[in-house]
């Protein structure tokens, strides 16, 4: 059993599909793997999937899939021989107008856009590269000044930092990804694009009890959002690469460790994501830098830190996840770690359950147990348990393979399905103990915590907490 906290998500693409590189990731520390859907065809993800879940039997425990949707693009149209110098002051008009486009106008088939504008408004094109204020607009148009001049080419993105757009995050090819993605049996679904609570939402009716929503907070409107979008989803990823595009950069930071304070107060899964190993596209060992900041989300508690095109289409995705395990395993045993985990510990809720998991934690510091065993069918039991950050690993025995495979991505948890008939108490303290030895993380003398809900099976019901002491035959 890993007794690393922290887990890796990675990305599967051109460079790591085959059944012998994704061994090799699993091998190498990866607990979730990302389907970009925004790359690669139907047939391409469900083969993907296939290897994963004959990987996972090998390896022998739960590895969690998240697919993740593209989300609205709002791209300008095509210009004359496909680009054009846009000098700063000069004026430059987005339309409707299908024409191909040229050093005076180019086609914006987005009225979604136009609908949100302001006067003043500023218009990010190409990640930002280019900026356009807007003078005047109209539903159909805007005119523009050009304030960060460059190259405009085809397709180039545009940002509107600032406004809510009238737009659904999911398209209808979002929504045929997703019908496809769900049928397969992801076991996470990412959702771009998130503005406001009520994106969730309108995911949720969709996908219901199928998958669990992870929402990617990319959008300044999102922030404004923060604490319902965060309560209404079941985990959240800081996509910092777009959030950096509409919010200025010095501020990125900042926001990182509010979402993750406030993520691991709600008791939701939070990924730190987007250029964490960055130069490991092309070389072998990262910078001194990027080793930083993976270890900056690792000391804030994230329960996962991701790798895009590290592992999707980069030179080394193995020694990627490798190097992010090394990293992760250095800093969890620095004692400051600890320390800073503790120090920003979110206050638990006044119910039965928190009660308990705040219990599980104090009497974990005191007495120093091998495990904590958390008997969950929803998966509620072991994420609250995981949200107090304990000292002891958490052993998540559920008898829901898909449960298993979504608590993959949560921090301390070790997910294990069970198939046999559990009675009583005193049956569940005996399945504890003996998994608990199986797995190599007790031994006989040793104490365990075990925490469940009664009547068993019932979400949300937390509310037993018992000690137990390992008997010399294992139970």
């Amino acid at each position: 059993m890993k007794s690393r906290r922290a887990r890796i998500l990675a990305t599967l693409g051109p460079a790591s599909s085959s059944p012998e590189r994704i061994q090799a990731l699993i091998d190498a520390g990866a607990d979730v793997f990302r389907l970009n859907f925004s790359h690669g065809t139907h047939e391409d993800h469900a083969q993907r999937l296939r290897h994963i879940r004959e990987a996972e039997r090998k390896a022998g425990r739960p590895i969690g899939v998240l697919m993740d949707l593209q989300g609205p693009k709002l791209r300008v149209g095509n210009l004359a021989g496909g680009s054009v110098t846009l000098t700063a002051g000069a004026r430059f008009r987005l339309d409707l107008d299908p024409a191909e486009g040229d050093g005076q106008r180019a086609t914006l088939p987005h009225p979604e856009i136009f609908a949100a504008l302001e006067t003043g408004t500023d218009l990010l094109v190409d990640d930002g590269k280019l900026r356009l204020r807007v003078d005047a607009f109209g539903p159909d148009f805007a005119e523009t000044t050009v304030m960060v001049g460059g190259v405009l080419s085809n397709h180039k993105g545009v940002n509107v930092p600032g406004a809510i757009l009238p737009i659904s995050p999911l398209t209808e090819k979002d929504r045929a990804d997703l019908d496809f993605g769900l049928s397969l049996g992801v076991d996470w679904v990412a959702l771009s694009f998130v503005q406001r609570p009520e994106d969730i939402a309108e995911a949720r009716a969709i996908i219901g009890n199928r998958a669990w929503i992870m929402a990617k907070l990319e959008k300044p409107s999102a922030i404004e959002h923060l604490d319902e979008i965060i309560n209404l989803a079941d985990g959240v990823m800081v996509a910092r690469g777009d959030l950096g595009v509409e919010m200025p950069p010095q501020q990125v930071p900042i926001l990182q460790h509010r979402i993750v304070r406030k993520a691991r107060a709600a008791g939701r899964p939070v990924v730190v994501a987007t250029q964490m190993l960055e130069s490991m596209i092309n070389a072998p060992v990262p910078t001194r830098a990027e080793a930083s900041d993976v270890a900056t989300a690792i000391y804030s508690g994230a329960d996962a830190v991701m790798l895009s095109a590290e592992s999707a289409s980069g030179q080394y995705p193995v020694e990627a996840v490798t190097i992010m395990e090394r990293i992760i395993r250095e800093i969890e045993q620095d004692p400051a770690w600890r320390l800073g985990l503790d120090s920003t510990h979110g206050e638990p809720q006044p119910n039965t359950p928190d009660a308990i998991c705040c219990a599980l934690r104090r009497v974990a510091s005191l007495l120093d147990p091998a495990a904590t065993v958390a008997y969950t069918a929803s998966g509620f039991s072991a994420l609250r348990a995981s949200r107090e950050r304990p000292t002891t690993p958490i052993l998540a025995l559920t008898p829901e393979l898909a449960t298993a495979r979504r608590l993959a991505l949560a921090w301390g948890i070790h997910p294990i399905p069970f198939e046999i008939q559990l009675d009583h108490v005193t049956d569940m303290i005996d399945h504890a103990t003996s998994v608990a030895v199986g797995t190599g993380m007790a031994r006989p003398g040793d104490q365990i915590i075990v925490i469940a809900g009664l009547p068993f099976g019932r979400s949300g019901s937390t509310n037993l907490m018992h000690i137990a002491t390992v008997r010399d035959d294992g139970i």
